[in-house]
Order: C-alpha cells, then sequence, then structure tokens
C-alpha cells in the first residue's frame, strides 16, 4: 500500500475503480479502427494446441455457458454484438473475427490495469483485486478465442468451397 486510506474509501475505490476501468476499456476498444486490428497478431494467431477451439470447450466446457456472459458491444453505439451469427458472408465472419480480437485484447488490457489497484489496497486486498480482475476476464478471453478458431475454421472452409467452384 502506497496510499493511506479508510477502508470504506478503499471499498469505494475499488467498486468505482472497476467500473471505470471495465467501461473505460470497453469504449476505448469499440472506438478503434478495425484496421489496427490484426487477427494475425502473435496475441490472436490459432496454435495448434488450441485444435480449432476444441480445447477450450474439452478443458473448459466454453459451448456449456458462453452464453451466459455479458456481450459488452451493446453498451456503445456501433458495437458489434457477438452473442450470435448474424449472417454466414466470408466479410461478415472477417469482421466478426476482428471483433473476437477486439474484445481479447480489451479484457487483456483489464487485467493489466490491476496494479494501480495495489496504490491503496491492503496486500491480502491485492489477491482479491488480482483474483477479480482474471475471474472477471479469464472466461470473456476464452470464449472470444474459442469463436475465433471457430469463425477461422467456418471461414477457411467458405473460401476453400468457393475456389473449388
Amino acid at each position: 500500500m502506497v496510499i493511506t486510506l479508510p477502508v470504506p474509501v478503499i471499498i469505494i475505490l475499488d467498486i468505482v475503480g472497476w467500473f471505470l476501468i471495465h467501461m473505460g476499456m470497453a469504449y476505448l476498444f469499440t472506438r478503434l479502427p478495425a484496421e489496427y486490428i490484426d487477427p494475425e497478431n502473435p496475441l490472436f494467431r490459432s496454435r495448434k494446441w488450441e485444435q480449432s477451439g476444441a480445447f477450450y470447450d474439452r478443458v473448459f466446457g466454453v459451448r456449456r455457458w458462453k452464453g451466459y456472459l455479458p456481450d459488452g458491444a451493446a453498451l456503445f453505439a456501433g458495437g458489434f454484438r457477438k452473442k450470435h451469427l448474424a449472417d454466414t458472408g466470408v466479410m461478415y465472419y472477417r469482421r466478426f473475427i476482428i471483433e473476437t480480437c477486439r474484445g481479447e485484447a480489451a479484457h487483456w488490457a483489464v487485467i493489466l490495469c490491476t496494479p494501480v489497484f495495489f496504490l491503496f489496497n491492503y496486500r491480502w486486498a491485492n489477491i482479491v483485486m488480482v483474483v477479480y480482475a482474471l475471474t472477471a476476464n479469464i472466461p470473456c478471453i476464452l470464449t472470444q478465442r474459442y469463436n475465433r478458431l471457430r469463425l477461422r475454421k467456418l471461414l477457411d472452409k467458405r473460401l476453400i468451397r468457393a475456389d473449388t467452384m
């Protein structure tokens, strides 16, 4: 703890701080132009062990619970809803893939803000802040990766089919 504050003030700062960080990152990443997001960036690229998303479903059961996660895109004008596929066209798939990258990056950015809370929380509360940051964001990151990998597989099939026609 760098700054000593009364406990009620710390609790309020934690609640308000997390809310502002979540909303701020969601807003910033929603406004980030799509051309700045590269699905081939090493952070977003598919790995062999992910098995086109099957790993996330087998190990974490993502398919069973992903529908319960909120879709933050609904909060801001211009947000791209990712709850359901609205189209099956190649351009839509490409846009959806970019939007999963945007969502994943936003959640990683929220996690990276965790040390801000170390300035005014007790050491034991810092652990709570880390646990909160991970439990609030990792399911969303897993879902974004799962969806992106499945969409890439669908897109590849569509492109192969289009090439053979």
